[in-house]
């Protein structure tokens, strides 16, 4: 029987997010094929076992390990920390490798990604320490919040998002109309990150495709109970809906399924992601939003939703990810 070690929790801000997705993936698992050794990462960084008493040796009980299941949202978890620690020790591990996770979790080097492998997505600034522009040739110039307002006047339009570059669950977006709401977005989104991404809103359906391996799921639709799809609505608003599939045509389904492998591909996945877009109303040109290497992973997130749809219980899309862990590294 293998040994897997579930890591869940983490020091991120989606912390609680990954206590959830651990402890139904832990509920879930086939147990007559693994033996589980649950792990608990405290916000302040403590190991924890299932005795609920901390882990003195860390890598000596990684290493015990067949394969290791990081159930991790965000930073220190899904932005390649881990995985190299996991590198480092020698062991197996579910989900994308180093770079693809660093690469994928950085909104700024994702987009730069994107653009070279001519994936459409929205218009966009990158700040620095709020008042940096850092322009297409990455030369740097500080400039005035006045200024600041006139570029994205000049470069996007009103309403933009405006994002901290490393931060996941939308924790720390905002959406700016005018100015006034801009500059304050920036300075919300600057608490999370010295990198700030400014992106002009498409308006239209947000749709979500998941990657196993080097298959695409179908497509689903987000149906936000609030104006965006914010961390609230995602997880706190019983108001938010999902549609498998979305309310597209099959052919436009079909397009963003090679967007999503192609984007997978782009940042050298393995395993797992969950690849976000926008189908612009009126035109349903699709842009892509982002990559996720571990999405939200509780029974009623989007990515086993997905999967569930395509006939893949729950309890099967841990194995088969275990299994692909297994292979991959």
């Amino acid at each position: 029987m293998k040994k897997v070690a579930i890591i869940y929790g983490g020091m991120s801000s989606e912390h609680d997010v990954s206590m959830v997705s651990g402890q139904n993936v832990i509920e879930n698992i086939d147990k007559t094929k693994y033996e589980i050794y649950p792990i608990i990462i405290t916000k302040d960084g403590k190991w924890i076992d299932k005795r609920e008493k901390e882990i003195k040796d860390v890598f000596k009980l990684l290493k015990e390990m067949d394969v290791v299941f990081p159930v991790l949202h965000g930073l220190y978890g899904e932005d390649g920390t881990i995985q190299g620690m996991l590198e480092m020790a020698k062991v197996k591990y579910v989900g994308c490798k180093v770079l693809s996770s660093s690469v994928s979790m950085d909104k700024v080097y994702t987009k730069i990604i994107f653009e070279k492998a001519k994936i459409p997505q929205a218009k966009y600034i990158y700040l620095r320490n709020e008042n940096t522009y850092i322009d297409e040739n990455f030369e740097e110039m500080y400039l005035e919040n006045d200024k600041i307002i006139s570029l994205v006047e000049e470069k996007l339009s009103f309403p933009v998002f405006v994002k901290p570059s490393n931060s996941g669950s939308s924790i720390g977006i905002s959406k700016a109309k005018d100015g006034a709401e801009l500059i304050k977005a920036i300075a919300d989104a600057s608490i999370y990150d010295k990198k700030i991404i400014i992106e002009q809103a498409i308006v239209g359906k947000e749709v979500e495709c998941a990657v196993l391996g080097n298959e695409a799921s179908s497509v689903g639709q987000i149906l936000p109970a609030e104006e965006f799809y914010s961390f609230n609505a995602k997880y706190e608003n019983a108001e938010s809906q999902v549609i498998i599939p979305a309310d597209l045509s099959e052919e436009k389904i079909e397009e963003i399924r090679k967007l999503a492998l192609k984007a997978f591909n782009a940042v050298d996945g393995s395993g797992i992601s969950r690849v976000d877009f926008f189908v612009e109303e009126g035109t349903e040109k699709v842009y892509i939003n982002e990559i996720n290497t571990m999405p939200g992973f509780t029974e009623i997130s989007m990515y086993p939703k997905l999967w569930e749809k395509a006939g893949i219980s729950y309890s099967d899309l841990i194995s088969k990810l275990i299994e692909l862990g297994l292979e991959n590294n």
